[in-house]
C-alpha cells in the first residue's frame, strides 16, 4: 500500500446461497482524509461491498487491507481493536439505536466497548453531541423523542466516539428530506476538515455523492464500471451508465437518457457486459466479455468497449 492509502480492497467477490452474485471483482482504495463515493441503483452491490470492507461479511474471494493489516483471519480481540478505527453510519439510525437507551447511553455503550474509562465517557459524549449540533438536554432523550435528522446526528456522534480513521456511511441521508440532507452533508464535511477522518459514502443519489465526494466509483450489477475524481466524472463521464445517471440528476442541464428495461436479475446476468441489455450504444462485441476497467485519463477508468486507453508518455 502507498503511504496515504488507508483501506484497499482487491478483487472482492460475493455470491449468496440463492445464486445471486452480489459483487464481482471489485477493487477500491480509500486514501487518508478523503471521501470516496460509491453510487448505483438499488441492487448493484453497494451495501454488500460496504459490509465486506467493514469486515462484517467475508468475501468468497479477494482481500481487504486496512492500514496495512489484512482483515481476513483477524482474531476477535484484534478485530475489536480495529473496530475503533473503522466505524459505520447506517441508513436508518432508528433500527441501530436501542429504543430503551437514552442517546447518552447509546454513545457511552460504544465508548465502553472500546475501553474508555467510565469517568471519561459522559464528558466525551457531551463533547461529541455539541460537535454534531445537539444539546446536553437531548443527550437524555430516547430515540423516539428525536427527529430523523437529529437521530442521524446521534449516529454520526456515535461513529466518531472512538476517533476513527474511516467511517462507512451506508445511505446515511437517503431517508431525510433535502434541507436536512444538506445539513448532515455539511456537518460531515466540517467534521472531516476538523479531524481528518476519511469517509466511504454509499448512495443511490448522484446529487448527494457530488456534494461530498473527492472521487466516485459507479457500480452496476455488482461491478465498478467507472472510477474517477468527482469533478472529472461530472464533466466527462466515460461509461454510458454514468451518463444516464447524470442525465437524470436535477440541475445538470443534460439531455435525459432513458434506459430501457430493468436491472437484470443478478442470479442470471446477461452474457458479456451486464449493462448491454439497457445500453444505448451496445454493439456485438459487448456480448462476449465484461470489459476491464480501462484508464481513459489519468485517474479516470471506465469498463466499456468504447473507452480508448490513455496514451502513456514515452
Amino acid at each position: 500500500m502507498m503511504a496515504d492509502e488507508l483501506l484497499q480492497a482487491e478483487g472482492l467477490t460475493k455470491t449468496f446461497g440463492n445464486g445471486v452474485r452480489a459483487v464481482s471483482d471489485v477493487s477500491l482504495t480509500v486514501h487518508k482524509g478523503e471521501t470516496l463515493g460509491v453510487v448505483g441503483e438499488s441492487g448493484c452491490g453497494k451495501s454488500t461491498t460496504g459490509k465486506m470492507l467493514l469486515g462484517l461479511l467475508s468475501p468468497d474471494s479477494g482481500a481487504v487491507t486496512f492500514d496495512g493489516v489484512p482483515l481476513a483471519g483477524l482474531s476477535r480481540p484484534r478485530m475489536r481493536a480495529l473496530r475503533a478505527r473503522l466505524q459505520v453510519v447506517p441508513q436508518n439510525p432508528q433500527t441501530s439505536l436501542n429504543p430503551r437507551l437514552r442517546v447518552r447511553q447509546s454513545i457511552e455503550f460504544n465508548l465502553r466497548a472500546h475501553g474508555v474509562e467510565r469517568g471519561a465517557r459522559r464528558p466525551r459524549v457531551l463533547e461529541l453531541l455539541e460537535r454534531v449540533g445537539l444539546t446536553a438536554a437531548q443527550a437524555e432523550r430516547f430515540p423516539h423523542e428525536l427527529s430523523g435528522g437529529q437521530l442521524q446526528r446521534v449516529a454520526i456522534a456515535r461513529a466518531l466516539a472512538t476517533g476513527p480513521d474511516l467511517v462507512v456511511c451506508d445511505e446515511a441521508v437517503s431517508a431525510l428530506d433535502k434541507s436536512v440532507q444538506a445539513q448532515v452533508l455539511n456537518l460531515l464535511a466540517d467534521l472531516q476538515a476538523e479531524t481528518g477522518v476519511a469517509f466511504l459514502f454509499i448512495s443511490h443519489d448522484l446529487a448527494v455523492v457530488e456534494h461530498i465526494s473527492d472521487r466516485v466509483a459507479v457500480m452496476y450489477l455488482g461491478r465498478v464500471v467507472e472510477l474517477a475524481p468527482a469533478r472529472e466524472l461530472w464533466a466527462t463521464p466515460r461509461h454510458p451508465y454514468t451518463e444516464a445517471l447524470l442525465s437524470a440528476t436535477p440541475g445538470q442541464g443534460r439531455e435525459r437518457i432513458v434506459l430501457s428495461g430493468d436491472l437484470p436479475n443478478p442470479a442470471a446476468p446477461p452474457s458479456g457486459c451486464g449493462f448491454r441489455t439497457r445500453c444505448p450504444v451496445a454493439e456485438p462485441a459487448c456480448t462476449t466479455d465484461w470489459p476491464a476497467l480501462t484508464e481513459a485519463a489519468p485517474g479516470h477508468r471506465a469498463a466499456c468497449v468504447h473507452v480508448s486507453p490513455v496514451a502513456v508518455p514515452g
